[in-house]
């Protein structure tokens, strides 16, 4: 981990270094001056810094949480006051008083790549689901669902689409969609893999997909064709 981190908002860049950290938010004296007047922005939202050989981003308004996206899509809450350490690329999304929030982009620069011993771990791996065929029209069809956790902000939306938003996206029936995804939930729920039933069947499934990288940023070029 270097000393240096990116931060990106809009097509606007600064660079971050142990001793001299970035600091975002409503105030003009802020290194990344989100907007002035804007009242749904804290005047101090947060800071991205280096301590102890880590990069941190660090809430530092009194009363409202920051949000952050990891390379994944997944997004958690930093409340007021705490921070989290960033080792890969995350977004920070900051709540303003209408419209979509702003997107800070956090870069630690000159991370070294994952040694060999590193990517490759010992022990017997954990095998829930891998025996379940992924096929080229499942994979469309989890794409188009789950869409907004790979797409970039302003685009980013952490939730499934609905089945008829997504199988008009692809051109297909309703009803092939549904029954392709519940035949794929079917197929997980019988190899082991939990919580592939129920109300919330289908955020556990893009959280499965996307965390055993099923599908990726890359994929979302199927849907342009």
């Amino acid at each position: 981990m270097t000393d240096q981190a990116r931060i990106t908002l809009d097509t606007t860049a600064v660079t971050a270094t142990a001793e001299a950290p970035v600091s975002f938010g409503r105030a003009t004296d802020c290194d990344l001056c989100l907007d002035e007047h804007d009242t749904g922005v804290s005047r101090r939202s947060g800071v991205v810094e280096f301590d102890h050989g880590t990069w941190w981003v660090r809430n530092t308004s009194s009363t409202r949480p920051l949000s952050i996206v990891d390379d994944h899509g997944f997004r958690s809450v930093l409340p007021p006051g705490r921070r989290v350490a960033v080792e890969s690329p995350v977004r920070v999304l900051v709540d303003r008083a209408a419209g979509r929030p702003f997107s800070l982009l956090v870069e630690p620069l000159g991370v070294p790549a994952a040694s060999a011993a590193e990517a490759a771990p010992t022990g017997v791996p954990t095998a829930v689901g891998e025996q379940v065929l992924i096929s080229d029209a499942d994979r469309l069809a989890m794409v188009a669902l789950f869409a907004g956790y790979l797409e970039d902000p302003p685009r980013y939306d952490p939730y499934p689409k609905t089945y008829a938003a997504a199988a008009a996206r692809l051109g297909w029936p309703r009803t092939t969609l549904v029954k392709r995804i519940e035949y794929l939930r079917g197929r997980l729920d019988a190899a082991g893999v939990p919580s592939m039933t129920g109300w919330t069947a289908l955020t556990n499934l893009a959280e499965y997909a996307i965390s055993r990288r099923l599908i990726t940023r890359d994929d979302l070029d199927l849907l342009q064709r």
